[in-house]
């Protein structure tokens, strides 16, 4: 039977009931088997043929970048100039949640949930890895391994964490929270498309348009917990070498099942707590702990050097985004591999970060009521980003400064195994073992931030807009988070991760681009009802 929530303006929360679950008759289920039949294929199909597997998500990455690299590109920038207009038109005065409504977190707990939830485990995997990756092979015709190649390994790895990807974020989740908090629409996807479509976000569009973010959300999360595990099997590999198998092995691919199982279960854990016990806690709790291990690098590592870097690096960002943001690397058309840089590159980025802004908009949605539109775009645009910078900086330059003046052999061991880069960087400075011990807390705690946070969002949206979803699902798409990722990692390793993410974020960037027209309509129109008022 059709239960309809308290009325919400135009359009109401949609979910049926049955037993204990409340959810939404079409997107729940469609959803979920779609999810399933996946993952089930993912595990019989690696069984099967592994190297099969492996080749066919290589071929799909490489065909979407190659077909839709430009639209990629094209979709970053353009959400990123909207947040830009939301920051500095007459729209900034607008009060998420309406002119009397108070925030209902801290600044402090708002960024901390902002930030864990945002980057977290990408960060940890990605510091050292990425910065070394273009320093070993730029992209252009610098020589590798020179400090030039450092300068600009730099850039890149700012322009692919910068403004581009919270601009994404900071657009899907004003567009979400306006619609929610100032036109009483439930709190899910479809109802930001309500502009365009009225009440027929009720019917086979809507359902479609949630469906779709169910499914970016999930592959999105899964992605980033596929890369934690594999960072976390590396750091108590090198931590305890002969009990914890290295994970190239087949003992290792059991670990990192066993790891994905147990740290699930925490998640599990987490998401029955609820918003303000589990999320928050573990959120402001990561953050102490990750600036422990920021500062520990800091001290022990070339100190100096690191602030001369984040100054640099910062100028040399901020003076050269708009070319980076522009670069389709259409002139290297004699190259044996066109575009293959940026296809492994940038194109996987805006896929992911596409991929992630259904769960990281809706996320920061919620726990942004009470804030002005400006307030929010800005907070949620600069203050992660310059976080994310410090972070970098820290640790790639540290991972540079290591290979340029002592020759650190960090970019063989990269070049090995991308998920050993930070503890091998680790290696070169006192108390070693520490910083190793805590990176890995730190990987284990911005997994469960990020599934637990990606449960509660997946559960909202397939909930029809439901406010308070069973608990009951909640777990169930917690442990499903899981799944997914074991079998990414069993199918196709970190080529499946990185093909799930740009598959399931190309259908997504048109409706993000249509989300954003449909952001600015509203708001013109409440601005004219504001006027004949």
């Amino acid at each position: 039977m059709s239960k309809r929530g308290k009325r919400h303006g135009g359009l109401e929360p949609d979910f049926v009931k049955l037993g204990p679950l409340e959810f939404h008759p079409v997107v729940f289920p469609v959803s979920a088997l779609l999810i399933l039949g996946f993952t089930l294929w993912g595990f019989l199909s690696a069984r099967a043929d592994a190297a099969a597997t492996e080749e066919l998500f290589s071929a799909t990455l490489g065909w979407i970048a190659t077909n839709f690299g430009w639209f990629y590109i094209l979709t970053a920038n353009l959400l990123l100039v909207s947040v830009g207009v939301l920051i500095f038109s007459r729209f900034g005065r607008i009060r998420l949640g309406g002119a009397d409504c108070k925030p209902d977190y801290s600044r402090g707990a708002w960024f901390a949930m902002l930030f864990s939830a945002g980057m977290g485990i990408g960060l940890m995997f990605w510091s050292v890895a990425e910065p070394m990756n273009h320093f070993g092979s730029p992209p252009g015709i610098l020589s590798s391994g020179s400090p030039e190649a450092a300068r600009e390994a730099m850039l890149i790895t700012f322009y692919h964490w910068g403004l581009h990807a919270w601009g994404i974020y900071a657009l899907v989740g004003c567009s979400i929270a306006y619609f929610a908090f100032n036109r009483s629409l439930p709190i899910t996807i479809r109802s930001t498309f309500y502009p365009i479509l009225g009440e027929r976000v009720r019917g086979i569009g809507g359902h479609v348009i949630d469906i779709l973010a169910v499914v970016a959300t999930l592959f999105g999360v899964a992605t980033s917990l596929g890369l934690g595990v594999l960072q976390v099997n590396s750091g108590l590999h090198y931590l305890f070498p002969e009990r914890i198998a290295a994970g190239s092995s087949d003992a290792g691919t059991t670990v990192q099942m066993l790891l994905i199982a147990g740290i699930t279960l925490a998640a599990t854990a987490s998401v029955v707590s609820g918003l303000d016990r589990g999320i928050k806690r573990l959120s402001q709790g990561n953050l102490i702990l990750a600036g422990c291990l920021l500062l520990l690098v800091f001290c022990l590592g070339p100190t100096s050097h690191l602030l001369d870097a984040i100054v640099q690096n910062l100028g040399n960002y901020l003076s050269r985004v708009l070319p980076l943001a522009t670069w389709t690397e259409t002139y290297r058309v004699g190259d044996d591999n066109p575009g293959g840089w940026q296809h492994s590159w940038t194109i996987f980025y805006w896929g992911w970060w596409i991929s992630w802004s259904p769960f990281v908009g809706m996320f920061i949605a919620r726990i942004s009521r009470g804030r002005t539109i400006r307030e929010f775009a800005l907070g949620v645009l600069i203050v992660p980003t310059l976080l994310t910078f410090l972070w970098l900086t820290v640790f790639g330059n540290s991972a540079l400064h290591e290979e340029l003046a002592n020759g650190g052999g960090i970019l063989a061991a990269v070049n090995e195994n991308l998920s050993t880069a930070i503890f091998k960087l680790f290696e070169h400075y006192p108390l070693s073992r520490l910083t190793s011990g805590l990176a890995v807390i730190v990987v284990i705690t911005f997994f469960i931030t990020s599934s637990d946070s990606g449960s509660l969002v997946i559960d909202t949206i397939t909930g029809g807009g439901h406010p308070k979803p069973p608990v009951i699902q909640k777990v169930f798409w917690a442990l499903l988070e899981g799944a997914v990722a074991a079998a990414l990692l069993f199918a196709g390793g970190l080529k499946a991760l990185q093909s799930a993410a740009i598959t399931t974020g190309l259908p997504f960037a048109l409706a993000l681009l249509v989300m954003a027209f449909c952001l600015f309509k509203g708001l013109r129109a409440e601005q004219s009802t504001r006027r004949d008022g």
